[in-house]
């Protein structure tokens, strides 16, 4: 028995307006850039690429390139963070995991751990998903500091000034 070919629904795009207030989409095609001036330093031998700043829901996303062996911070978290491991490992001092390439990692609000990239580890290449804070301390738990989504904000803005994208470019990533 032959049927007609009914026309398919499944490539036609949405017909209805989106909501009036609904932001529009972000898209950073370059989110691993060869332009190393979109690479904001926070230490040395280590630097994040924005990809969101939620001023909203106090939450930033980038991806951080390290290129030492060492500690990289101690700090505590008010939110959860995830994390998925792109190039090399790193393991915190209080587990007894190594997150290494392909792996993902859920951390919960209220831990507080020790970022170390192994000896042998020449570049470790992770994204990051930071809800809420991170408070530094030191091995006693006292605060020595704090990052949040406008900290971060902040010395984008100034790293991009300094190597003339101007304070502007930090916008693209904010919502």
């Amino acid at each position: 028995m032959n049927r007609p070919i009914e026309a398919s629904t499944d490539r036609i795009p949405y017909q209805k307006p989106q909501p009036r207030d609904m932001r529009t989409d972000q898209v950073i095609l370059d989110a691993f850039p060869m332009d190393e001036r979109l690479w904001v330093p926070i230490a040395e031998h280590a630097w994040v690429r924005p990809l969101q700043f939620n001023v909203t829901q106090g939450q930033y996303t980038h991806i951080m390139r390290v290129t030492r062996a060492g500690i990289i911070a101690r700090h505590r978290h008010s939110g959860a963070v995830h994390a998925y491991v792109f190039k090399g490992r790193w393991h915190y001092l209080e587990h007894d995991w190594v997150a290494e390439e392909g792996s993902y990692i859920f951390e919960p609000p209220g831990e507080t751990h020790t970022l170390i990239v192994p000896a042998g580890c020449n570049e470790m290449i992770t994204l990051f998903q930071v809800n809420g804070s991170l408070m530094y301390v030191d091995p006693q738990g006292n605060a020595t500091g704090y990052d949040d989504v406008f900290t971060r904000c902040e010395k984008a803005r100034e790293h991009f000034t300094k190597v003339g994208l101007g304070a502007e470019f930090v916008d693209r990533f904010i919502r």
